[in-house]
């Protein structure tokens, strides 16, 4: 996966509801950068709803795609977290969570139609929330003296770079965020221009 240009994720929060035979099944899709944000998402998820008889999920974090967690909280094994996970994986998305809560209804509904109400509420709350698409960037610093600033900003801009870090004085220190594909080319223009050294961001 690391040799892919781009990522895709969400960037909004968004929620659906899915009913069967008297459950209800509330699934909540968040963006979420590491395992900390999950876990802020989930608590504020069981605040919200304390008497849900089970808080579900699944979530895959980086672009390595090997950061990812299952859950089924008290639901049997495999019926909840993973049809979760399936539909985050369907759609290659990553840096997302989705929780599914569930409010028992009075009627079992077997492993067949638990293993269906989380994928349907999973597929749900994905078709609400916009998909977006992102760059794999890779991060540089560049000192320059404060003379060279136009000739430097010029190359960010015109290759759609984010600044990240700032510090401008007479001596100029950048962090830039670079598209991935591009970063042999930005690296040469930039390396191009007199008096300015570049390095990578570790």
């Amino acid at each position: 996966m690391s040799e892919q240009e781009y990522y895709y994720t969400i960037e909004t929060t968004s929620a659906a509801e899915v009913k069967d035979r008297g459950s209800k099944f509330i699934a909540y899709a968040y963006p979420v950068k590491s395992t900390e944000e999950f876990k802020e998402r989930l608590n504020a998820v069981k605040k919200e709803h304390p008497k849900a008889t089970h808080h579900c999920f699944a979530y895959r974090i980086g672009l390595e795609g090997n950061n990812f967690r299952v859950s089924d909280d008290g639901e049997p094994s495999g019926t909840a977290g993973r049809p979760i996970l399936g539909q985050i994986d369907s759609k290659k998305l990553t840096n997302i969570v989705i929780i599914v809560i569930r409010y028992f209804g009075g009627t079992l509904l077997g492993v067949p139609g638990l293993i269906n109400a989380y994928k349907s509420a999973a597929a749900l709350v994905l078709q609400t929330v916009p998909i977006v698409q992102k760059n794999i960037e890779e991060e540089f610093r560049i000192e320059f003296d404060y003379t060279m600033m136009n000739d430097v900003m010029n190359i960010i801009k015109q290759n759609n770079c984010r600044i990240t870090r700032q510090e401008l004085q007479l001596f100029c220190h950048l962090n830039v965020a670079v598209p991935k594909r591009i970063a042999a080319f930005f690296l040469e223009k930039i390396s191009d221009l007199k008096s300015v050294d570049i390095g990578s961001v570790t």
